[in-house]
């Protein structure tokens, strides 16, 4: 590795060695190893507190000098979280905080992202430490200590002037808010919601917000600290056009439905865009006690999407026999609706061979049992062709009755 005897006895910890070594005139305390680390780095890697103060104390000692990947002495000090060698190297002035690796990841990326608070309050202390350094990827301390849910790192940084609050990820365009909300970081959500400056509504590069994020993964504490903000819309769609509500009552979280569905200002007439109807979200998942949720705050029921297909159909399709059993349960639900391809519930059911489903839906006044969908294919013949010989033995009798009739 092109170590040399200096190079061992700084990366094993061995102050006996150091000490004699640097007593030769010959030594030179920064001779490198074949990937460029110093004894300096090797002893701060490993966090050898008194190796590092002998070699600090060399005044030929260059505590700046970066290995192959342009990581300095104090990078690895940081990135182990060794405090008390990171102290020896900030006292000296000619200690450079913000020399970044080839990664563009300075001591402090790395402090933030780890939680290393200590370290952090170390670092911010030197005036010509940059708060608001990126890495590569646009990451910023804020934004690192933010989407790893660490409270104490961003009090920190939240405390300084300089910072900046919305830095843009590259890649994602997520902001601090964002990442924190998305990652149910409740505490770290309020420390940035308390911040003048804060954009709470401003989505990422694919349209959605802290909101649509927190709801969509059920985070009722986040929901509820980004409602209690007055500039927080709740009908803000994400860039699939699916509203908060929508991507909630799909994953079926109960509590975020009902926080959201309480503000006030919603509109129940119109439960999302393009269709998203929260309570089809939710029947055609199979959330039967939302889908109760939603009916008891008067979602309409027969409330189609935009290709036809209300909750009803979407439970069929599925088989989720216990949400169709509480549709048709419920007034003004039309058991037979058609969707724009003439394809009614029963038809589905039979498609997907849901014996218990197409029972239901055969015992209700006004299901046909032969109504043919715009290609001609009935419950029966779309059943036939699927081979689902169970929901056949229950259509067939009733479409040889029928015929006979006839």
């Amino acid at each position: 590795m092109g170590n040399t005897p200096l190079g061992w006895g700084a990366r094993n910890g061995d102050e006996k060695v150091v000490k004699r070594l640097l007593a030769q005139d010959d030594i030179d305390p920064n001779e490198p190893d074949n990937r460029g680390q110093t004894p300096l780095s090797w002893a701060a890697l490993n966090g050898h507190e008194g190796v590092v103060k002998m070699l600090l104390g060399r005044g030929d000692i260059d505590p700046n000098v970066a290995d192959d990947f342009c990581r300095t002495p104090l990078w690895f000090a940081v990135s182990d979280g060794h405090q008390g060698v990171v102290k020896m190297l900030l006292e000296r002035d000619d200690t450079l905080p913000n020399k970044a690796d080839n990664r563009d990841r300075t001591p402090l990326l790395l402090a933030a992202s780890d939680g290393h608070e200590e370290v952090v309050k170390m670092l911010l202390e030197r005036d010509d430490t940059d708060p608001n350094w990126f890495d590569q990827y646009n990451e910023t301390p804020l934004w690192l200590a933010a989407s790893e849910g660490h409270e104490g790192v961003v009090k920190m940084l939240l405390a300084r002037d300089d910072i900046d609050l919305v830095p843009r990820n590259a890649i994602f365009g997520g902001s601090p808010l964002e990442m924190a909300a998305a990652r149910g970081h409740e505490e770290v959500v309020k420390l940035l919601l308390e911040r003048d400056g804060i954009q709470p509504n401003k989505p990422d590069s694919f349209g959605k917000t802290p909101l649509w994020y927190a709801a969509g993964s059920g985070y009722e504490g986040v929901v509820k600290a980004l409602l209690a903000r007055d500039d927080v819309s709740i009908d803000m769609p994400g860039g699939d056009h699916w509203m908060p509500l929508s991507w909630a009552a799909t994953n079926g979280h109960k509590g975020v439905v009902k926080l959201l569905l309480h503000q006030d200002g919603f509109n129940t007439g119109v439960p999302g865009e393009v269709g998203k109807n929260p309570l089809l979200l939710a029947a055609q998942s199979g959330h039967k006690e939302l889908v109760k949720i939603l009916l008891e705050l008067g979602i309409d029921p027969d409330s189609p999407d935009e290709c036809g297909r209300t909750p009803l159909s979407k439970a069929a399709e599925n088989g989720y026999e216990e949400v169709v059993k509480i549709l048709l349960g419920w007034a003004n639900v039309n058991p037979d609706k058609p969707d724009k391809d003439g394809q009614s519930p029963l038809w589905w059911a039979a498609h997907n061979g849901h014996e218990a489903v197409v029972r239901s839906l055969l015992e209700q006044e006004g299901v046909s049992n032969s109504k043919p969908n715009q290609y001609g294919q009935t419950p029966l013949t779309i059943a036939t062709s699927q081979g689902h010989e169970g929901v056949i033995s229950l259509l067939q009798p009733l479409a040889d009755t029928s015929h006979r009739n006839t």
